[in-house]
């Protein structure tokens, strides 16, 4: 995978999911992992024991597919909110060499002894041992189907069955999963299916290859194992790219923070707008559900959106009174600079950068420098600019005073369509409507 395949989103996701598996489980997504662990088992011991002897147990390989799905549990291919495991290669030749309705429980035990290893180097939180076993639900759906049909034996004419029982696998995956996620991480169901189809994309290209090995014989699964350590292989790789563009992404934001810091050194009151332009529009963002990659650019814009005035004469700055044309005429060249300076950085700053410049842009063109108008103003920017305008005249200057919360969104909405778009107007009420008083809890402002 190419180092330009790695977007924001997908340094975001990766991020998450490291930090999510290193940190201790809070009180209600263990009584979660309680749950769904203590469902699994009752499920599959339930499952094992109606079974009734389709077909004879030989512990010797039950142990050899344990083992292989504890190493096959060493790699971790990173996918939306976690890790997809190549199980396939093991799962699948297990359906058929040993009885269907234990197969869950033998996925369970390699699954645990699999994040032994993590627990040890400190990867995964102890605590996140449970998920393991819940983490197994999956096999449930494709040994239920082979138990029903009386766990044949391999053969490519049964492929309605075994499309069947794919169909299974994913279906109780998504479900027990979006549960999972749904009580301990709040994600909703549609983005939970856009998660994990990357999951089953790798179940899908794996499923034949496990077959094929069931056809062979019966401990034909080890010849497929080495796929799995390609597959670590190239994980691996991936880990390493995302982990140093996550690394130069924080270091972009640093660069930003400490650029806000200067500003804020340079003029307190321009420091105090920005961090106040900055909780706001994040709000709103998150409001108009923006992606990762563009909540950033708010954020980044936001913070930024008057770093050109450290180019500016301070006489102007902090004039107490109107400007006059020539003075207004340098002002307005804040934005060019901003973006200027932000270019001389690189890296995701220059697309700040562009947010910055747009930032005085107006929905119907009147704005500056460029004239652009509409859709062709950078959604970052929109939203800057509204917020921009709420901070500052809801913020006392030395020539008035601040006008109230009611007031400002009045004429939020009296220029909505001509200096402002309308969508993020509407936004913008929304959230000052649960906040009047103008203060973001730190869940809205992260």
């Amino acid at each position: 995978m190419s180092g330009s395949s790695l977007n924001h989103a997908d340094e975001l996701l990766f991020e998450e999911a490291t930090r999510r598996e290193r940190a201790a489980v809070h009180a209600r997504e263990l009584r979660v992992q309680l749950l769904a662990a203590a469902a699994f088992l009752v499920l599959a011991v339930a499952l094992a024991v109606a079974e009734g002897g389709q077909r004879d147990l030989d512990l010797g390989l039950a142990a050899a597919l344990v083992a292989a799905i504890a190493l096959l549990h060493q790699v971790l291919l990173p996918v939306g909110h976690g890790f997809a495991v190549p199980t396939q290669l093991a799962l699948v030749p297990a359906l058929f060499v040993l009885p269907p309705a234990v197969v869950p429980l033998v996925v369970a035990l390699g699954a645990v002894l699999g994040q032994v290893p993590r627990h040890v180097r400190g990867e995964r939180h102890p605590e996140r041992a449970l998920l393991s076993l819940s983490d197994a639900t999956y096999a449930l759906g494709p040994a239920l189907v082979l138990v029903l049909a009386g766990a044949p034996e391999p053969a490519w004419s049964d492929w309605p069955l075994y499309a069947a029982a794919l169909a299974a696998q994913v279906g109780v995956d998504f479900l027990a999963a979006a549960w999972q996620n749904a009580m301990r991480l709040e994600v909703p169901a549609r983005e939970q299916l856009r998660l994990m189809s990357d999951v089953w994309w790798v179940d899908l290209a794996l499923s034949p290859i496990g077959l094929l090995a069931a056809m062979q014989h019966e401990w034909a699964f080890l010849v497929a194992l080495p796929v799995a350590a390609l597959l670590r292989r190239l994980a691996s790789e991936r880990d390493a790219r995302m982990a140093q563009a996550v690394e130069l992404s924080n270091a972009y934001r640093g660069t930003a923070l400490l650029l806000g810091d200067v500003i804020e050194e340079d003029d307190a009151y321009t420091g105090e707008h920005s961090r106040g332009v900055v909780a706001l529009s994040l709000a709103v963002a998150d409001e108009l559900r923006v992606g990762a990659h563009e909540r950033r650019l708010v954020e980044l814009g936001a913070l930024m959106h008057d770093v050109g005035k450290l180019a500016i004469p301070k006489e102007i700055v902090n004039k107490p009174g109107a400007l006059d044309d020539e003075e207004w005429a340098i002002m307005r060249t804040h934005t060019v600079e901003g973006q200027r300076m932000l270019d001389r950085v690189g890296g995701v700053l220059q697309e700040v950068g562009v947010v910055v410049r747009g930032s005085h842009e107006r929905w119907d063109g009147g704005g500056y420098p460029d004239g652009l108008m509409g859709d062709a103003i950078p959604l970052a920017a929109r939203v800057v600019c509204v917020a921009d305008a709420f901070n500052a005249m809801t913020t006392d200057r030395p020539y008035r005073r601040a006008r109230s919360t009611e007031v400002a969104l009045a004429e939020l909405r009296a220029c909505a369509g001509t200096q402002f778009d309308p969508a993020v107007v509407t936004a913008t009420e929304a959230v000052l409507r649960r906040h009047p008083d103008g203060v973001l809890p730190a869940a809205e402002a992260r």
